[in-house]
């Protein structure tokens, strides 16, 4: 974004315009200077760069860094802003068989360079193996995990996906399961979609994808299914939204209070009207502007 404005709007960033602008400003305030004029030359080239800009393509803007040339490839390797945040690419725009890996935290496109760019696409890596199956790291959508047995163990900031040991992802799966095995008080074989678990503030009822709180005279660990079937039906579906109530009516006010609140909400529009402008904003005090005449 930063360069898309330096290149086509130089003068809006540049930091000497606002000192520039202050000091018409100022002119305009003491009747030097036509509010008239000074808008024109702004606006008038401001909009037609507007008008140049817009038909230019996300691809052209989104800045990218040519990293050098994959050896088992021999395809050019990018870096790049992609949808989901900063990647790098094997193989150009036209290629059909791209080959897409995204960066770390702490990563950056402007200084990644090819040896770490390389690293990144031996992922997914084999870990190990733990229980007769494979451990598998990789980085997905919402940051570096492992994965084993078909179930997802965040690696958070701690480690990294392409050094972690096998020691460690073999611990991160323990944890993970003691911890679901936390959340889990019970289930019933009545209805297998009713589980009591614990939650961030407590124990609850969970019914499909509807929560239900569990009275304060109630162990969470003796529930019955009848017992957890009644507190449903007591609360209701949470998610079935409550009915509002319709707004009072209010009695028709006297003409002359209609009138003199016409005359404020008047008033406030037009001064809520002036920070609508770009110079308005900057500089609320010109009293000869447009919007007060």
């Amino acid at each position: 974004m930063n360069d898309f404005l330096v290149e086509h709007f130089p003068n809006v960033i540049d930091f000497s315009f606002t000192a520039k602008v202050e000091k018409e400003f100022d002119q305009i305030a003491q009747g030097l200077q036509p509010w008239e004029e000074m808008i024109q030359n702004f606006y008038g080239n401001f909009h037609t760069k507007v008008e140049l800009t817009e038909n230019i393509k996300r691809t052209d803007v989104n800045s990218s860094k040519e990293l050098g040339i994959d050896p088992k490839t021999g395809k050019v390797i990018i870096a790049r802003l992609g949808k989901f945040g900063p990647l790098v690419q094997i193989g150009d725009a036209e290629d059909e068989e791209k080959q897409f890996a995204s960066l770390l935290k702490g990563q950056f496109i402007e200084s990644i360079t090819l040896e770490d760019a390389l690293e990144l696409f031996k992922l997914p890596r084999d870990v190990g193996m733990f229980e007769d199956k494979k451990i598998v790291a990789a980085i997905g959508r919402f940051g570096p995990y492992i994965r084993h047995d078909s179930k997802f163990v965040s690696l958070g900031k701690e480690y990294d996906p392409l050094s972690v040991s096998e020691e460690v992802a073999i611990q991160l799966i323990k944890d993970k399961r003691e911890a679901d095995a936390k959340k889990h008080i019970k289930s019933f074989d009545e209805n297998p979609d009713i589980q009591v678990l614990n939650g961030r503030w407590g124990p609850f009822i969970k019914m499909g994808k509807s929560n239900f709180k569990i009275p304060k005279d109630k162990e969470a660990e003796s529930l019955t299914y009848e017992e957890v079937m009644k507190i449903i039906e007591t609360q209701g579906d949470p998610k079935k939204a409550k009915p509002k109530k319709a707004p009072a009516k209010k009695a028709p006010a006297k003409k002359k209070t209609e009138t003199k609140k016409k005359a404020e909400t008047k008033t406030k529009n037009k001064k809520r009207q002036v920070y609508t402008c770009l110079f308005c904003f900057i500089k609320p005090k010109l009293n000869k502007h447009p919007h007060f005449l």
